[in-house]
Formats: structure tokens, sequence, C-alpha cells
């Protein structure tokens, strides 16, 4: 977030400098460097000037060294719940927020996901702008996510690509495709799998011969498809 962001963003808040320190902790003199661009805000602070200012998700920081660690189905869960995913909202859980970005490549990091879990993660890339769509690239570029997120890309812009008309969906779909082609550019050679590895081999072989066209375009084994989304009708 930018300076002028924060400054704007308190702004339409309707709160003076004095108000905004005092619900963030801090002083005011230090809200007045963050806002002129001579401070910046730490992780933590970030996220309590996004609950203040009720700013998107988005803005909240990534960490600058991103490393996809074990997150189990209930944690992951807890995170897309924060996010506002409507499957889960009936959670209720104190994990902070965090940015949508960092929960996309934390889920598609794991062996194996809940179809609960694996269902939402359209939803995730369908309801947020991908202002950090090159941070987003560029990391699942180093932990060989690609593919996994291009599918997840692909499925979400087969949703959105259903219910376009006005001009602010097209514009979604066309951020959602142009995020595409840059994973595409990447595309892995490699079979891998998504939201989970096939339990015999007959399965294995069922997957290779009735997976969609996106999932063969993406080498994944996986049955998800556009009609399994809840959200999707």
């Amino acid at each position: 977030m930018t300076p002028h962001e924060l400054k704007a963003a308190r702004l339409k808040k309707g709160l003076v400098q004095a108000q905004a320190a005092q619900s963030l902790g801090v002083s005011q003199s230090y809200v007045n460097l963050l806002e002129n661009g001579k401070r910046r805000l730490t992780p933590e602070l970030a996220r309590r000037v996004a609950t203040l200012y009720d700013l998107s998700p988005e803005t909240l920081p990534v960490p600058e060294e991103f490393v996809p660690t074990h997150a189990n189905d209930q944690r992951l869960a807890e995170f897309l719940a924060k996010l506002g995913y409507p499957g889960f909202a009936y959670m209720r859980t104190h994990l902070p927020k965090k940015n949508p970005d960092e929960v996309l490549l934390t889920a598609l990091g794991q062996d194996r996901l809940e179809a609960r879990v694996a269902e939402a993660l359209p939803w995730v890339v369908m309801h947020y702008g991908h202002g950090r769509s090159n941070w987003l690239v560029e990391q699942a570029r180093k932990f060989n996510l690609q593919n996994r997120l291009g599918f997840v890309v692909s499925l979400a812009l087969q949703v959105v690509e259903r219910v376009s008309g006005s001009g602010q969906e097209s514009a979604r779909v066309q951020s959602l495709r142009e995020l595409r082609s840059k994973l595409d550019e990447s595309r892995l050679v490699k079979e891998d799998v998504f939201y989970r590895p096939p339990r015999t081999d007959s399965e294995k072989q069922w997957l290779v011969q009735n997976r969609s066209e996106e999932a063969m375009h993406w080498n994944l084994l996986t049955d998800l498809r556009p009609e399994h989304l809840q959200y999707a009708s």
C-alpha cells in the first residue's frame, strides 16, 4: 500500500490522524510519517490498518521469503473463511487474515486437500483482483506450482465466462485470461495431481481417460470440473 493509498483509506473512513493513531496503537506523528512515506508498515500494523479501514485482504503483506509450509485442511478452511468464502461462512476462527495469494499458494503446495478446500480455490481467484499477480506467478514458478495454479485459474475463468456480460465482469474475464496466459508460458510437462493422488492404478487410468480438457492441458490428474463448484450455478 502506498502512502497516498493509506491516507485515502483513512479519509474514506472519516478519521483524522489522531483517531486513527489511537485505534492503531501508535502516535499521531507516526501515522503522519506513514502517510508521507517516511516509515513503512510492519506486517502486524498492516493487518491492523486493513481491519480499521475495512480494506481488502489483498492489501495485506505477503512474506518476503514465501515457502508453502504444511497446513492441514481445517487451518486452510479457516483462512478461506477469513477471506469471505461462503462455503465456510459458518466458521469462527482466531487465525489472522492473510493475503489471498498467500492462502492460495499455501493450499496448492499441499500434497493433498479435502475436496471442500480444493473447490474453494477457484472462488479465491474469482473474487480478488490479483494486484500482486506478478508475485503470484513468480512464486508459483519457484515452487513448480504453475500447473496447479493454472488449472485453478482456468476453472475460475470458465465459471466467470458463464455469467459474463457487464463491463465489470468482462474486465474480470480479461484479468483471468492474462493470468492464465502468464502461467501457460511456463507450463510443466511433468504429470502432477490436483487435489489428491489417485488411490489405485485403476483410478489413475480412469482419470487419465476421463479428465477434462483443462486438466489434460495442465498435465494434472483430477476429476474436478466447474459443475462441481457450488457457487458456479
